[in-house]
């Protein structure tokens, strides 16, 4: 990454460490107010908790998406399940409103889909945001889901080994070309800890695929073996 472009000096791996730090106070802060406000379900509204058994029954019927669209740098890509009701609400909390605990659920979903694929894999990326999006976020969604779906699956979670090199403009109302257009070498990876890696992307939704397409080229770039993509769920299938 150009450090030139970073007037503070300071570089990506301390800002990213100085982002983690304030996201951790941030969740002692977000524990703290839970006692005092009970939150409420995301997906149905019912005070006590961000996500209630009768959202996470309703949702354990929902059927994976094994055979997603990529392209020739992917492997293979799949979703948990279409991204509607009440888990596209789930996603949408998680990802635009703060409920970091969902990523815990989201992270044993994938985990149960998994073992209904045939994937071997050794490593385990989420896709990146930008350091802009970051700052404002204080967290990175697909890293929290990543970081949880590890723990259920036993495979190191490696978040610095793939990174955004810039800006790039929100996915969101941009038509397929677009998207790809947006997101065009917008990745790079690390040259030498890939190399012959068999690597697990995770993200929140697949979309048109764009954005996964364009992490898996940045890492067979650098020599990975083998990428695979797993979102929570899957806006746009065939």
């Amino acid at each position: 990454m150009d450090r030139g472009d970073d007037p503070s000096g300071e570089g990506e791996p301390a800002r990213r460490a100085r982002i983690s730090y304030a996201y951790w106070m941030q969740t002692a802060a977000d524990y703290a107010l839970d006692l005092i406000f009970p939150p409420s379900c995301v997906g149905c509204g019912r005070v006590g908790q961000s996500w209630c058994g009768r959202c996470q029954r309703a949702t354990e019927s929902l059927e994976p998406i094994f055979h997603l669209a990529h392209g020739a740098a992917l492997t293979a890509a799949a979703a948990t399940a279409p991204h509607e009701g009440r888990l596209r609400e789930a996603v949408q909390a998680l990802k635009y409103e703060n409920v970091r605990t969902l990523a815990l659920f989201m992270a044993e979903r994938m985990a149960r889909c998994l073992r209904q694929l045939e994937w071997t894999y050794d490593m385990v990326l989420p896709v990146p945001i930008s350091s802009a999006r970051l700052r404002e976020r204080r967290y990175n969604q697909a890293g929290l889901i990543a970081a949880a779906l590890a723990q259920e699956v036993g495979v190191a979670v490696q978040p610095n080994f793939i990174w955004r090199t810039r800006e790039t403009r929100s996915q969101v109302g941009l038509t397929a070309e677009e998207r790809q257009q947006n997101v065009a070498d917008a990745f790079a990876a690390h040259p030498d800890l890939l190399r012959q890696h068999s690597i697990l992307l995770i993200d929140d939704v697949y979309t048109t695929g764009a954005t996964l397409q364009a992490c898996a080229e940045a890492l067979r770039a650098v020599s990975a073996q083998e990428v695979f993509a797993l979102t929570v769920t899957a806006a746009h299938h065939q």
